[in-house]
């Protein structure tokens, strides 16, 4: 039987069950958090205890596994979430590796690499592998996907060498790719492109946050490639209302493409983007959160006529499919 890591091991995929594809337990900037955190907004405990509790909801609504796509950029911090993991252990936590970044490769790569003032072999992906192969940063906890972004920017020079690298990655360990793209600048086209052109599996790649975007004829497009459609931002409704969001993906279904779509939040329990507001923006947005898909979209796209089987698999069968290596 295939399998798949999470932060607690390896587990096959047939046990993964019903996935939200695209959810961050915490998004912090190491340093914002080290620097200002500790004095104003940030307590260890509480925000893990929290994080429990959230994770632990997630689950008695039926959900068995979170993909987590927080890379460099995000604040990936695996103790952290070993921690939640051991205290919610119904719950898969599917971990990544990659960086996010909208333009500029981070400094600590901008000198090193082929042609570069260090003249060497591509050391992202190097980094990539070890987490994928050995594990991240001594932890054992190995990545099981890999991340990257193509923002409203669109191919800038560091944006494109790490989607080349995470190219590369995924063509020597055969770990699929997340992307996060700018629906409304239509950045799926150009990940795509580079990603065909790169050789990548595009039925291993899902296009995060095509659900901002009710444009079907832009969404076939994409699944057309075989790419799979990340519905993966319900409760931002700054990007894109639910009602609307749902009404996109019945479409979908009704004209066939069920087995080329996810579904999740882009939640987290805890993003530092705020700071000390962080409850006080959240409250604005109730939604947003790891419980909205089970409570209210399941029951608005039946409402539409999607089925349970198609359900089924946009919540399992293609996250199971996209985790399959070789298939």
């Amino acid at each position: 039987m295939p399998t798949v890591e999470t932060v607690r091991g390896t587990v096959d995929v047939s046990a993964l069950g019903r996935t939200l594809m695209h959810e961050h337990v915490f998004v912090l900037a190491a340093e914002h958090v080290q620097n200002y955190g500790a004095a104003a907004w940030w307590d260890e405990e509480e925000r893990v205890q929290d994080a429990v509790a959230k994770l632990r909801a997630a689950v008695a609504k039926g959900i068995t596994t979170i993909v987590d796509p927080t890379v460099w950029g995000l604040g990936r911090y695996i103790p952290r979430v070993q921690r939640i993991a051991e205290q919610v252990p119904e719950l898969n936590i599917v971990v990544a590796t990659g960086l996010y970044s909208y333009d500029e490769v981070p400094h600590q790569y901008e000198h090193r690499g082929p042609g570069l003032l260090v003249d060497m072999p591509e050391p992202m992906v190097e980094d990539f592998t070890r987490d994928i192969v050995e594990g991240i940063a001594g932890t054992g906890v190995k990545a099981a996907f890999l991340k990257c972004v193509v923002e409203a920017k669109g191919l800038t020079p560091g944006v494109e060498r790490i989607a080349r690298a995470v190219a590369r990655t995924h063509r020597e360990t055969g770990a699929p790719i997340t992307v996060h793209t700018s629906s409304p600048a239509q950045a799926g086209r150009l990940a795509v492109d580079l990603f065909a052109k790169e050789g990548v599996d595009l039925s291993k790649v899902v296009i995060g946050h095509a659900g901002d975007t009710n444009d079907l004829d832009y969404l076939m497009e994409l699944a057309d490639t075989g790419a799979i459609l990340g519905m993966d931002r319900f409760g931002l409704d700054v990007y894109n209302s639910t009602p609307d969001r749902v009404r996109t993906i019945a479409a979908l279904c009704e004209r066939g493409y069920a087995d080329r779509m996810v579904l999740s939040h882009d939640a987290s329990c805890f993003i530092d983007y705020w700071a000390g507001a962080h409850d006080q923006v959240r409250s604005t947005m109730p939604n947003w959160q790891f419980e909205h898909i089970s409570d209210e979209v399941l029951p608005a796209l039946r409402e539409l006529g999607v089925s349970d089987a198609q359900l089924d698999q946009m919540l399992v069968g293609n996250p199971r499919r996209y985790f399959t290596r070789g298939i």
